[in-house]
């Protein structure tokens, strides 16, 4: 049997679905919760129960303190607070054609959804403040304006908080030294009236505690909060109470008191899964590599956060120094290891990196001997059979070493990892598995020679008593055609993939059917030309179809596919039996969803046969 495989290597379409959640014992992450870039100003936002985490980006090369190299925002997303994946640069200054000539001063975003899009409001340095949008939490995001939303004095208006309250109206609050607020308009992106300054919200009693800067703006039970960092510097995290949107405002203290292990502070605060949490950051990582030089990279943290009685907030421990700086949050549920999860989600990790993928997404690189990543609580069920990954090496590459619980835990498999010929020239491996049931941290440790090793794309465990093994997919059904074997040449219906549902004919990131229609399953499929037909839809990176077929004329086979694209462009190649057969074929931007033209490549050489 000839299994043809279509993957989607860039996003064509953003998805949005639902995850269910389990709530699971103290398995504790550490922070800073990011180790492979150094991440600022955290930005959460809940949405179909996963958290979407809006960050600044310190780069590497910053220097002394105060000078600051911020180019782009990143993405991360995790549904268990522990295990975060890397999404990429989801915006940046070149995104704003009125930015800084200097390409410098991305600084605090946060991003909010309203009727179907999502709005990025971000202070350009100097500049003012921002808006991008986009139909989607993962970008593109363009700008609808070609101007500062708001400017009336640009070295001030910084570190923009927007939230919408139950009766429609959206306030965007701001400021260094002293904050201000507008109103929104329904649009998200114009406002109505002037730019408000709120009395300086001072302590009685520490000045401390008083506001510096960062507001974050949200309501908890019956009360409004405006958190903020606190007097520079170091800054705290104080906290002011008001019963209406717009005050007038209580000053209540210090969420987390200042320390001088850390210049600065940025509270992001969010709710979820019954918990609430605040995010903010240390310079714990820049110290412990380079312990001798001030240098602007932060790293963010995460603490959960309680209320008492009357709304007030107990104080949370400072974030702490070394690596990790301190114990981070209880776990929110269990991940499975029988779906495929992407190289660049970790709970910690040492010495990786990570970078832009050829097949879609993000992939984990610049891996060297002895350095490792780890996943947090990994549910094994009854047990693994076996392990693959996709991988690349431009060099002799190496090994990965899969153990439990700590770095030099108990050893379950070994996956030799050779040279691929490029660092973005993927292959899948495999290797037997023993001794993994049950819940475990899993560490992936990478061995080998000096330099590089390889890179990994993604992984994933093969097992009989998996959640959702590949072996024993949701659907229960052995892989089989859909109908009967699609011939080549020929015309293949997309919606027509195989029988046997999750890992093993297809692989879709968020569950359930979109579109609702056709089939019932988590491959999102939606009717084209006026309900006369089926297409794929809302396609990200990394998901995929495969196909049986019959291949009846031996040879190079060209072929076409016909495509629509409302956003960026996107890609896909095609495999048969687990080799790439095209190159990556590029989709072009057709202007709407519904828009189709028709794209073109050829295969490499195909036997004739089934």
């Amino acid at each position: 049997m000839k299994s043809m495989k279509l993957k989607r290597m860039a996003r064509m379409w953003s998805i949005l679905g639902v995850l269910s959640l389990l709530f699971a014992g103290p398995l504790l992450a550490e922070n800073p919760i990011i180790q492979t870039k150094f991440t600022a100003d955290p930005a959460p936002m809940v949405w179909n129960d996963t958290v979407f985490l809006y960050t600044s980006h310190d780069e590497d090369e910053a220097t002394g303190s105060g000078k600051f190299i911020m180019k782009n925002w990143m993405l991360y997303t995790s549904t268990d607070m522990v295990n975060w994946q890397d999404r990429g640069t989801v915006a940046s200054l070149a995104d704003f054609t009125w930015g800084p000539s200097d390409n410098n001063g991305a600084w605090a975003p946060q991003v909010i959804q309203r009727n179907g899009k999502f709005y990025f409001y971000a202070p350009l340095h100097g500049k003012g403040i921002g808006v991008l949008v986009s139909d989607s939490p993962y970008g593109p995001f363009k700008d609808p304006i070609g101007k500062a939303l708001v400017s009336a004095d640009p070295w001030v208006d910084i570190d923009p908080t927007v939230y919408i309250d139950s009766d429609g109206q959206a306030y965007l609050y701001f400021g260094n030294p002293d904050a201000y607020y507008v109103k929104l308009n329904p649009d998200m992106i114009s406002y109505s009236g002037g730019v408000t300054m709120i009395p300086r919200l001072t302590s009685s009693t520490n000045e401390n505690d008083n506001y510096q800067e960062g507001p974050w703006f949200y309501k908890h039970g019956d009360y409004y909060y405006l958190a903020f960092a606190s007097k520079c510097c170091a800054e705290g995290i104080g906290y002011a109470m008001a019963s209406k949107p717009t005050g007038p405002w209580t000053h209540k203290g210090s969420i987390m008191d200042r320390n001088s292990l850390s210049n600065g502070n940025h509270p992001g605060i969010i709710d979820f899964n019954g918990k609430s949490y605040v995010f903010g950051f240390n310079y714990a990582r820049t110290k412990a590599l380079d312990p001798n030089t001030p240098r602007e990279r932060r790293s963010i943290c995460l603490a959960e956060m309680n209320y008492n009685p009357d709304g007030t907030i107990k104080t949370v421990p400072f974030w702490g120094s070394g690596m990790p700086s301190s114990v981070g949050v209880a776990q929110v549920g269990t991940l499975d290891p029988y779906v495929q999860i992407e190289g660049e989600t970790m709970a910690w990790s040492e010495g990786v990196k990570t970078e832009t993928c050829s097949e879609g997404g993000m992939n984990l690189g610049d891996i060297e001997n002895g350095e490792y990543i780890k996943i947090k609580g990994a549910d094994f069920g009854t047990g693994a059979t076996s392990f693959s990954a996709r991988v690349a090496s431009n060099t002799s590459g190496g090994k990965i070493e899969l153990r439990l619980d700590s770095k030099t835990g108990t050893l379950i498999g070994t996956c030799a990892v050779a040279g691929t010929g490029g660092w973005q020239t993927w292959t899948t491996i495999s290797c037997d598995v023993t001794g993994a049931s049950e819940v475990h941290d899993l560490y992936l440790v990478f061995t080998g020679g000096s330099g590089y090793l390889f890179n990994l794309n993604w992984w994933r465990f093969v097992g009989e008593g998996g959640t959702s093994s590949p072996t024993s997919s949701s659907s229960s059904v052995p892989q089989t055609a859909y109908s009967s074997a699609a011939t080549i040449p020929g015309t293949v219906q997309t919606e027509n993939y195989d029988n046997g549902g999750e890992n093993v004919a297809y692989y879709d990131s968020e569950s359930g059917n979109s579109g609702n229609v056709y089939r019932e399953d988590d491959v999102d499929i939606d009717t084209a030309d006026a309900g006369a037909s089926y297409v794929l839809g809302w396609l990200v990176a990394g998901e995929w179809t495969e196909y049986t077929v019959e291949v009846t004329s031996a040879g190079i086979q060209p072929f076409q596919a016909r495509v629509a694209s409302g956003g960026d462009a996107g890609s896909f190649h095609l495999e048969l039996d687990g080799k790439a057969i095209t190159s990556t074929v590029t989709l072009p931007n057709t202007g709407s969803w519904t828009t189709y033209q028709t794209v073109e490549g050829e295969t490499e050489s195909l036997s004739a046969g089934t």
